[in-house]
């Protein structure tokens, strides 16, 4: 894989170069920081690093170091960085203070999986990470929660905002990853009330942009891999339900806002406003690819549309957030930075 767009990486920083000085001369110790997260993490502190002379290290846990070297070499070998080997939920707790932690791990994907495991990580992973963060002092901690902490979004609601409150349907096993979820947040209070640990909690919604998983249950993602082969962009359901996508590097911005200006344990929802409906997503990635649209299933007439859309309200009163970077550009970008990765 490649870096990043020089571009990305300069719009992230001009939005938040005021955000940095807490981490000068600083250790951060991420979790997740080796996914679609955590590479965009990563670019973005080392760019702001060189930019501010902040003399900062990261250690960022991950279960396989060599994947990681193969996959992107050119952080792995950068000497900000280091990597400690092993699993969110009993990795050897490394020594020394760390003033921030990132805790982004686990991916959704093994939710329909191994939905057990998938509880156990996020649970059993965020409680260890916590304890962890006790011990190395951390005053700091980003946790990126998820959407699907509402449960199913109400068909009167249009975006759901951090005040409607809901919840996933406890007795249905696909809610294994937005219960875990619900859980760590609760997690994540309990330590901010009793050890003043400043959480702050960032319910992340539906994203795009590189390092974005082609092969997941994303089905932008999955959009663009069909594109990119040459293949009919294919929908596996009726195409009604509605999403909505942030840029990562609005994301970045979102994230490093909420982390160093948020009020702990005060959920903001990260993502954009604007929803499009799948099929219509499917037309609009297929358009740039010149290929055809195939949708698999029909749609049931008189049938509640289902809808994951974000209101994004507090996040835009309390920290100026928006979405800079519009989707059609999101996805020109996105597939760009895909072919030129493959052409390398």
């Amino acid at each position: 894989m490649k870096p990043l767009f020089k571009e990305d990486l300069d719009s992230i920083f001009e939005y938040t170069r005021e955000l940095w000085e807490p981490l000068r001369n600083q250790q951060i110790f991420i979790t997740g920081g080796t996914g679609f997260f955590g590479v965009w993490f990563l670019e973005s502190i080392l760019y702001a690093s060189r930019k501010l002379n902040l003399d900062l290290k990261a250690l960022v846990l991950t279960r396989s170091k060599d994947t990681f070297r193969k996959r992107v070499p050119y952080l792995f070998n950068n000497s900000e960085i280091e990597f400690l080997e092993g699993d969110v939920r009993n990795f050897v707790y490394p020594q020394g203070k760390f003033s921030h932690v990132i805790h982004a791990a686990t991916s959704a994907q093994r939710n329909a999986e191994n939905p057990l495991e998938m509880l156990d990580t996020i649970i059993t992973g965020t409680h260890h990470v916590l304890e962890f963060a006790k011990q190395a002092g951390t005053k700091h901690l980003l946790f990126t929660s998820s959407g699907a902490v509402y449960g199913r979004q109400p068909a009167n609601l249009s975006h759901i905002s951090e005040e409607d409150g809901g919840g996933p349907e406890p007795t249905d096993f696909s809610s294994a990853y937005a219960e875990g979820k619900r859980t760590a947040e609760l997690l994540c209070t309990l330590y901010h009330k009793q050890f003043g640990i400043d959480v702050k909690i960032a319910r992340c919604y539906a994203l795009v942009g590189p390092h974005l998983p082609l092969n997941a249950q994303y089905a932008i993602g999955n959009f663009i891999s069909d594109g990119l082969s040459g293949r009919p962009i294919e929908v596996k359901g009726d195409g009604t339900p509605y999403r909505s996508y942030l840029y990562a590097a609005d994301l970045m911005i979102w994230l490093w806002k909420i982390f160093f200006k948020g009020v702990p344990c005060r959920p903001y929802n990260v993502g954009s406003e604007d929803a499009i409906s799948i099929s219509d997503l499917a037309s609009r990635v297929a358009s740039l690819f010149n290929v055809e649209v195939q949708i698999l299933k029909k749609s049931i007439p008189n049938q509640i549309v289902e809808q994951y859309v974000p209101s994004t309200k507090r996040a835009s009163y309390e920290l100026g957030l928006k979405t800079w970077v519009p989707l059609g550009e999101s996805l020109k970008r996105t597939i760009q930075w895909y072919h030129s990765a493959e052409s390398k």
